[in-house]
């Protein structure tokens, strides 16, 4: 296949990551995925000047105005761009039919530098809420806590760590007593501290609280979201679940432990690309 026969480019420019989605001419209409870290975004568009010399693209995200004024002008591109939410809502609908999980009420949550809830419906999403609380805020912990800054080495260190050591947990409150509840729930995050400084504590049981609070929080929030919308399914998606297998438990467990279920798509954090992709393919109905 020679790379430079790209039909269509679908870009989505986020706070911490760019992904590009593209359906070769080549290759039976297969998707190609690529990411590449916001901070090079210039980096970013020459790959993609140097490997689609004939594309059309539709770009979305919170540095689609930035990565579309690097683009535009380049010969032989035409260039668009789509709102975010509607982006990722033909993302993930699209992953959801492909996967043979079509469903058609649901709390999609965006776990990515922030946490964005949506309610989705086959009319289309409304977003009801969110919070600051999200992939960024492990990150951030992370640093300020361990020291720790690469994301792939927070991940495996916190898949080490005890949370225990770190959160208090009911079973610490109701010591030598029956709970009224399970006693492994946590009572406070990083409430087991008790004044002493983070140099006291391994760094695998900080980064495992860290990334439990992220999941805690938004599990919650997601669930409480679904109560209000009537629906009973939560499906999350999010490059802040990508290889992190302790998020990914924490939000799990909370989400079933609060009545509701949870979906994971195989690809999630790709919906937002996916969904510009979809805005220029020329067989899909808008």
């Amino acid at each position: 296949m020679n790379i430079n026969e790209a039909e269509i480019v679908g870009i989505d420019a986020g706070g911490t990551l760019i992904k590009v989605v593209s359906r070769e001419k080549g290759d039976g209409g297969a998707l190609a995925y690529r990411k590449f870290h916001s901070s090079d975004l210039p980096g970013a568009a020459a790959w993609i000047r140097s490997r689609y010399s004939q594309a059309k693209l539709c770009i979305t995200g919170g540095k689609a105005a930035l990565m579309e004024a690097l683009l535009n002008g380049c010969s032989g591109y035409s260039v668009s761009t789509i709102v975010e939410f509607e982006a990722t809502y033909r993302g993930v609908r699209y992953i959801l039919n492909e996967g043979g999980q079509p469903l058609d009420n649901f709390v999609l949550t965006n776990v990515g530098t922030g946490t964005s809830i949506h309610h989705v419906q086959e009319s289309g999403q409304v977003r009801i809420g969110g919070t600051g609380v999200g992939g960024g805020t492990m990150l951030g912990l992370a640093a300020l806590l361990t020291g720790v800054t690469d994301y792939e080495q927070m991940v495996r260190l916190a898949e080490e760590g005890q949370r225990d050591h770190v959160d208090l947990k009911v079973k610490h409150i109701y010591e030598g007593a029956e709970p009224p509840i399970p006693g492994n729930l946590t009572a406070s995050n990083f409430g087991h501290v008790r004044g002493r400084g983070a140099s006291f504590f391994e760094k695998a049981d900080l980064l495992a609280s860290a990334i439990g609070l992220v999941g805690e929080t938004v599990a919650t929030t997601s669930v409480l979201a679904a109560g209000q919308c009537g629906v009973a399914n939560v499906v999350y998606i999010g490059s802040s679940f990508v290889d992190n297998e302790p998020l990914r438990k924490a939000v799990e467990g909370y989400t079933i432990l609060r009545g509701a279920s949870p979906v994971f798509l195989s690809n999630g954090e790709f919906s937002g690309a996916i969904g510009a992709l979809l805005d220029i393919m020329p067989e899909v109905k808008r």
